[in-house]
């Protein structure tokens, strides 16, 4: 948890609440308003896996994170990784079964259902942020 104290998920370490969403710097615009965080060796592992799918309005942050891998899952996600301040530096779009996603320099890994970022315009270079939803 220290290491999530000092990054993009402070808010989401300081007090871990169902009422946390994901938005962008750049637009203003919410991402995702159901998040989950990975932040423990068990949680990060199992990630979504056993899931059938994940809504359009959820996230599953996990950190720290640079790679994931989606063997054994039944759907197709999208991959946002982030650096420490939440500086998006790579996306991976409808990302198949079995299939891996890098990004040897992320901090974190933000898994959603496809499609989602390109639907919400996220891209790299753009800020994401955690905080208390209004």
């Amino acid at each position: 948890m220290a290491g999530l104290r000092r990054s993009f998920l402070s808010t989401a370490a300081a007090a871990p609440s169902p009422d946390l969403a994901l938005s962008n710097a750049r637009t203003d615009e919410t991402i995702a308003s159901e998040i989950e965080l990975a932040s423990t060796r068990a949680e990060r592992r199992r990630g979504l896996l056993g899931r059938d799918g994940l809504g359009v309005a959820s996230a599953l942050i996990i950190a720290p994170c640079c790679a994931v891998h989606t063997v054994g899952m039944r759907f197709a996600i999208d991959v946002i990784f982030v650096d420490r301040g939440g500086r998006v530096i790579r996306t991976a779009s409808s990302v198949p079964p079995w299939r891996m996603a890098i990004a040897p320099r992320a901090y974190a890994a933000i898994e959603m259902a496809a499609g989602s970022v390109a639907s919400r315009g996220v891209n790299v270079g753009d800020a994401l942020v955690v905080a208390r939803r209004l």
